[in-house]
């Protein structure tokens, strides 16, 4: 199986990293997960903000993933747009637990940018 699909399953486990950053070492009520996250601060609140970034990145890159491999776009620009993905996503959560709020910026733009150009080359733009 090319990287491009394997890196859907990636995608989908980093939110679960940035879950365990934030909850490792503090007790949380698993009866109120969410309840207890909102009131965590510093790193770890900068955690769970990763992780909910995650999840809303996740949906359109796997679909990005699943067109371009479906319109036959070719496996060494999915495979190549899918690593510059995974790698922008985990500087995305690296750089939000060190509160570097600029760099972060471009590493999600990184993130999208790939989204973007996975589906213009499915799409037959260039």
């Amino acid at each position: 199986m090319p990287f491009a699909l394997w890196s859907i399953l990636l995608a989908a486990l980093l939110p679960l990293i940035w879950a365990g950053v934030a909850k490792a070492g503090s007790r949380v009520d698993n009866h109120k997960p969410r309840e207890a996250m909102a009131q965590v601060s510093g790193y770890r609140q900068r955690a769970n903000w990763a992780q909910q970034n995650a999840w809303e990145a996740f949906p359109t890159f796997a679909a990005a993933v699943l067109v371009g491999w479906g319109m036959h776009a070719p496996s060494a620009f999915l495979d190549a747009a899918a690593a510059v993905f995974i790698a922008a996503r985990v500087a995305h959560g690296l750089l939000y637990l060190a509160d570097q709020a600029s760099l972060r910026s471009l590493s999600w733009l990184i993130g999208l940018l790939t989204v973007v150009a996975i589906f213009c080359k499915a799409g037959g733009l260039f």
